[in-house]
């Protein structure tokens, strides 16, 4: 296992707040906690990790090139699997207008300084986005004393969890402006406000609505991207809805014996789920190691009317699959149908789906096994 940073676990350590384990352990654990038990598990199974090595090239024959404190090396592996995960977007990346003060950081950056290094960031603070870790940190911030000011979020809906919505905004009375976006920041050598404005559909800005906030700290929390250098590099066949690869029910790639997990592949708000995806891409990548075999999928699944992408892209039909999905908007009382040649072949009730909560529904085993022409097709219908 090869990690850039100087611990395993991602970004897991430095999320302190509990909630996560709630599939996997049914009980609710912090960030370290989590990860502490996968890290047991590995060192007990004598898995070999080199810290703070960057792969800097990886081939299609899966040969590895990686730098670290012992200089540069080249590994030849049977099976890699991808697990890279995200970075955020930063100002630069959004395009904010102003000037370039002090106190401007990602929501990911200050949850580090908080809850690692044991640092103070800001006594004021805007948050510009909606997204999860925003949320957390505008709940965390208050709970260390600095008052959060509001949160803007270009889109109309939030970007993050209902859930994250109540328990870090409304328990704390930290208004959330919808349709609005920080249009200019302020400040010579530190912040000092910032200027909001609404956004039509869309997203220009509306005449008159500009108001000016004081902050000395502006939190982002405007999105993630996918660390997919190597798949690019790669050439592998990438999704233009996920921004990472796709890949069949196995998690294997458009490349032989290269597997994609994670927020790399598609970007989770439950750990869980990304662990449970982990686990079978791990199972499926020493089956490739060990035989150089995997079910042949053949069954392509497409996202039709009210989603944005389906994983897996394509299926065996013989076993039972995990598909992940996220609708365009917030539905109710709605089904999930998967169709194929106009028969119906699996309709799932969903009470309630928004955008920022991933979908995961199970088709058991031989369900798919006799498809017309090859294609199935999910879609949202009433």
């Amino acid at each position: 296992m090869i990690e850039r940073d100087e611990r395993v676990g991602g970004i897991l350590p430095q999320q302190i707040h509990d909630g996560f384990g709630t599939k996997v352990f049914k009980e609710a654990l912090t960030g370290p906690e989590y990860s502490a038990i996968y890290e047991a598990r590995v060192n007990e199974r004598g898995v070999e990790t080199w810290l703070k090595t960057t792969v800097t090239g990886l081939s299609r024959d899966r040969v590895l090139t990686v730098r670290s404190d012992r200089g540069v090396q080249t590994i030849k592996a049977g099976a890699v699997i991808l697990a890279m995960g995200c970075r955020e977007r930063t100002r630069g990346a959004i395009g904010t207008a102003g000037t370039r003060p002090a106190g401007v950081y990602t929501a990911g950056a200050v949850q580090y300084y908080m809850n690692v290094s044991n640092l103070a960031v800001g006594r004021k603070v805007v948050i510009l986005g909606s997204g999860d870790i925003g949320l957390i940190m505008a709940r965390r911030m208050t709970l260390e004393g600095a008052e959060v000011a509001c949160v803007a979020e270009i889109l109309p809906q939030p970007s993050g969890i209902a859930g994250n919505i109540v328990r870090c905004l409304e328990d704390f009375n930290i208004p959330l402006y919808l349709s609005t976006t920080v249009v200019e920041i302020h400040g010579k050598e530190r912040v000092t406000g910032v200027t909001l404005a609404e956004v039509g559909p869309r997203m220009g800005e509306k005449k008159g609505t500009r108001r000016f906030i004081e902050c000395d700290t502006l939190l982002l929390s405007v999105g993630l991207i996918p660390e997919t250098e190597l798949a690019n590099d790669l050439g592998l066949l990438m999704s233009p809805a996920t921004n990472g690869a796709i890949v069949d029910e196995s998690f294997h790639t458009s490349a032989p014996g290269i597997f994609s997990c994670g927020n790399v592949l598609q970007v989770h708000d439950v750990v869980d789920y990304a662990t449970l995806e982990a686990e079978k891409t791990g199972i499926a990548a020493a089956k490739w190691a060990m035989t150089g075999k995997l079910p042949d999928s053949k069954i392509n699944i497409t996202a039709g009317a009210g989603l944005r992408y389906v994983l897996p892209a394509t299926i065996s039909g013989e076993d039972a699959i995990d598909f992940t999905t996220r609708p365009w908007e917030e539905e109710h009382d709605k089904s999930i149908v998967f169709k194929s040649g106009g028969e119906v072949l699996r309709r799932l009730k969903m009470p309630h789906m928004e955008p920022a909560g991933m979908i995961r529904v199970r088709v058991g085993k031989g369900r798919f096994r006799h498809v017309a022409n090859n294609e199935i097709t999910v879609e949202v219908e009433d």
